[in-house]
């Protein structure tokens, strides 16, 4: 029976779980292309050329697509890519976009894992596509006629720094395009072969033909190959980053004939191998009415969009949520992408030529959304994927000088904030991964924090980062500390106790930040809070996102947040308070706010740990309330399926741990918190053999709250799993029901993430009605910690211990800079200044940009 089971889940095709067209719609960004796992190409239709939802140069509603490209961007939110685009047309050949573009119909478009196509409904031909890691293969059904055109746009897209193209006989083209956009300085090289031989050809320099020329090179470099009734044509395209020559042998490496189907069923057969690491079965029917999709015909993948569908229809949930899951996973592999030819050679961050030695070296990196879930899930599942990605990273800081933080092909985008190619770097390490240089690695760690670029300079200075230096301060000051927690973790692990004690220390400036007052991180300015004051405002202060959701970012020290607010039960009230309070954000409006619930915001990363912070209050069930909401209302099996951006991997990574029931909220920390598996059973198959197997009994409509659990058929009484409890393989059994059972959850080992030694004096702040005066104003200095001594200075000194103390507050007549410090069992804070200025009295005072206001204002 056992051989049977077994045998019967090996046959399951998960390519067939997998729609592609999930995410295309709404804010998603993804592209429905053609593409094997982790591949440098991604061959895809183009069919929208600008504007925040083209980003990938796909968006579901659009009608029009203007050819296939072969590099694409999974869910970013700024456009790139898009290089090198094919557009079969028939008649006479035309070499303007506008032009060649075709209509095309829904019905008529399909897509699956390595596979796409469409018909171009002008035309009359079929496209198919399909691909390897390297190569993109075209088939072409051309409808009778002497004039089948294969048009090549080397203008496509963003501004060309340069580009040629050289015909090398009447099957093969060679060309280069360098290109400048997000990725500043981008080079793809191409060598095309093609089934059949074409019967002339011509090539156009700024839209003009040149006759005779068989090689043009410019900034608008274009070009038409034309076949006689030629029926089918298959162009095989190689790409490389390194040349032309590069390009070549790629291509005659991974596609030596023109066999499409072969190609094809390779890319499935890579991608059901891929997607067989996590088998998931059953699911149940949603706790919560799954919300509807639009009427809008979107067509192909499983979901079959574009078909008649009878209204009535029974709903097999289990089937949605499995769609919904395999999907997810799928993008969690499309990035980041394999960068080096087959002999290892690749562009590297310094515009030279490297190769890579052992290793695949990859580009890419969406690092301040993926580190949070995507490389740890690919840690559980693809270690080997994951040591090349650190030998990745250390080879963009040889030859760039810093760690990664945003790399794209060969450019360093500095998108984003902090420095989260330390996290990921530092969780693999923390769990086991060897295989690179720790002590280099842990040096280029410290070389990227202690560089005086984006406020850091300020961060170290001020303990954290001040207004006047630096936009985004308060979500920069966060990240930071998190980042340096991350390498006090590593110090540690190397025996490195005195980097471990400097970087402990700084992983608690979040606390500089932390306005007891409010209950809220605020921005500080000229030595104080500055006001006025709004949680919900979105402004410059913070990145993608306001005061509610970074007020939680602390998640190396959630028991220093605890105490900082006085208690479990006051984080368990600011949570509700996050999850009820309205969804309108004031200030700026940004298109990356979306998939709210309150103040939680699930389309942008900083919220995605946040629904497991209940699991450190006496009311964990909340946690599973609110993972259950998250995954039923914001994941659906439609085109507008997720929330926000895909971003790389990191919206579907979220779905795929919570659905396996667990969640790493501190990359770098060996826990993980637990949450609610939503399958009957899931299998996680591990590289070392093992298998970690979930099983959920009780899963029914409206029933998600934990009654029970079993490790390996025993009792288990905790609320995180430990990353050696998976990877050691083993069962987890859980036990689902309609009700919460809080004596239940009583009873269960509470996660622990705190900072416990070294710990720190929090900078004092000032107090003031505004920092320009006409008339005497007094200042006030206080803590939002106890028992501590502030001392002070007005003559510009450096105020220490011999300082005056501050008893009460300073009367101010004349222009003054006071310094302040806050002292504790003789450790000392960061030296705190504010300076406030005397102006006369026909001039206005600076009211908007004081310093701080006795009574904050507060929603």
């Amino acid at each position: 029976m056992l051989i049977k089971e077994a045998s019967a889940q090996r046959k399951v095709d998960y390519t067939k779980l997998v729609d592609p067209f999930i995410g295309t719609g709404g804010h998603g960004h993804t592209y429905p292309g053609a593409v094997v796992p982790f591949g440098m190409v991604q061959l895809s239709p183009d069919t929208r050329l600008e504007g925040w939802d083209g980003s990938s140069g796909y968006y579901a509603t659009d009608s029009l697509v203007y050819g296939f490209s072969h590099t694409h961007l999974s869910g970013t939110g700024v456009p790139d890519y898009c290089d090198i685009l094919f557009m079969p047309t028939t008649g006479k050949p035309q070499l303007n976009n506008k032009d060649y573009r075709s209509p095309f119909q829904k019905k008529n478009e399909d897509a699956s894992p390595g596979y796409y196509t469409t018909v171009l409904d002008k035309y009359q031909i079929t496209a198919e596509l399909t691909a390897t890691t390297r190569v993109g293969i075209h088939r072409y059904s051309f409808p009778s006629t002497k004039e089948a055109n294969i048009i090549i746009d080397l203008q496509h897209r963003d501004k060309v720094l340069d580009s040629w193209i050289e015909v090398v006989n009447d099957h093969e083209v060679r060309g280069f395009r360098r290109s400048s956009s997000w990725a500043k300085d981008q080079s793809v090289y191409f060598y095309a072969k093609f089934s059949k031989p074409f019967k002339t050809d011509g090539i156009a320099s700024d839209d003009q033909l040149k006759e005779g020329e068989k090689k043009l090179q410019g900034k608008n470099i274009k070009m038409y190959m034309q076949f006689d009734n030629p029926g089918e044509v298959i162009a095989k395209v190689g790409i490389s980053s390194v040349s032309a020559e590069g390009a070549l042998k790629n291509l005659d490496a991974e596609v030596p004939d023109f066999d499409f189907k072969k190609v094809m069923r390779a890319a499935k057969d890579t991608w059901q191998k891929e997607l067989a690491k996590i088998q998931v079965e059953g699911g149940a029917p949603v706790a919560m009415p799954v919300p509807q999709s639009s009427n809008m015909n979107y067509g192909g993948g499983f979901g079959g969009y574009g078909r008649p569908q009878p209204r009535t229809k029974t709903v097999d949930y289990a089937r949605q949520k499995q769609t919904i899951f395999y999907t997810a996973l799928y993008h969690c592999m499309l990035a980041p992408n394999i960068y080096n030819d087959v002999d290892g050679q690749y562009r590297g961050m310094d515009q030279q030529i490297h190769k890579a030695e052992g290793y695949n070296y990859y580009t890419v990196f969406s690092l301040w959304d993926t580190y949070r879930a995507e490389h740890p899930l690919l840690l559980l599942i693809d270690k080997k994927r994951s040591l090349d990605f650190i030998k990745s990273f250390m080879a963009m800081n040889e030859q760039g000088g810093l760690l990664p933080i945003w790399p794209l092909a060969s450019n360093e985008t500095y998108c984003m904030i902090g420095n989260h190619s330390i996290p990921v770097i530092v969780d693999a390490y923390a769990k086991g991964l060897r295989g690179f240089d720790a002590e280099k690695a842990f040096k280029m760690m410290k070389d990227a924090v202690n560089r005086n670029q984006f406020g850091l300079d300020s961060y170290r200075k001020n303990g954290l980062v001040l207004a006047e230096d630096e936009n985004e301060s308060v979500s920069k000051t966060l990240e930071y500390a998190y980042d340096d927690w991350c390498i006090a973790q590593m110090a540690k692990m190397l025996k490195k106790d005195q980097d471990y004690a400097e970087y402990i220390q700084r992983a608690q400036y979040w606390k500089n930040v932390y306005n007891k007052q409010t209950g809220y991180v605020q921005t500080r300015a000229n030595g104080g809070w500055l006001s006025p004051f709004k949680p919900s405002d979105i402004d410059n202060n913070f990145t993608e996102g306001n005061a509610w959701q970074f007020s939680f970012f602390m998640p190396q020290d959630v028991n220093g947040l605890i105490s900082m607010l006085g208690g479990k039960e006051n984080l368990e009230n600011k949570l509700d308070a996050l999850f009820a309070a309205s969804s309108v954000m004031t200030g700026r409006s940004l298109p990356d706010i979306t998939g709210t619930i309150g103040q939680y915001v699930h389309g942008n990363e900083p919220s995605h740990h946040i629904a497991y912070l209940y699991n450190f209050t006496d009311d964990p069930y909340k946690t599973q309330y609110y993972l259950n909401k998250i995954m039923n209302m914001l994941y659906k099996a439609a085109p507008d399926g997720l929330a926000g951006n895909e971003d790389c991997g990191q919206m579907s990574a979220w779905y795929v741990m919570n659905a396996l029931g667990f969640y790493n909220i501190a990359p770098g920390q060996n826990n993980f918190q637990i949450g609610i598996p939503i399958f009957d059973k899931a299998t996680i198959n591990l590289e070392n053999g093992k298998k970690f197997t979930i099983s959920s009994s009780g899963n029914a409509t409206n029933s998600y709250y934990l009654q029970g659990m079993q490790l390996n058929k025993k009792p288990y009484n905790k609320l995180f799993l430990s990353y050696e409890n998976i990877e050691n393989g083993g069962d987890w059994d859980v036990f689902i029901g309609r009700l919460p059972n809080k004596l239940y959850m009583e009873d269960l080992e509470k996660p622990v993430s705190a900072i416990t030694d070294n710990l720190i004096v929090v900078n004092p702040y000032l107090t003031a009605s505004t920092k320009t005066f006409t008339k005497p104003i007094t200042v006030t200095a206080n803590s939002v910690q106890d028992s501590v001594q502030i001392y002070y200075t007005l003559d510009g000194s450096t105020p220490n211990l011999q300082s005056k103390v501050y008893t009460s507050p300073i009367s101010i007549s004349n222009t003054t800079t006071i310094k302040i410090i806050a002292a504790k069992n003789s450790m000392l804070s960061k030296v705190v200044t504010g300076t406030f200025t005397k102006i006369k009295e026909d001039v206005k005072a600076d009211v908007p940009h004081k310093t701080a206001l006795t009574s904050q204002t507060v929603n």
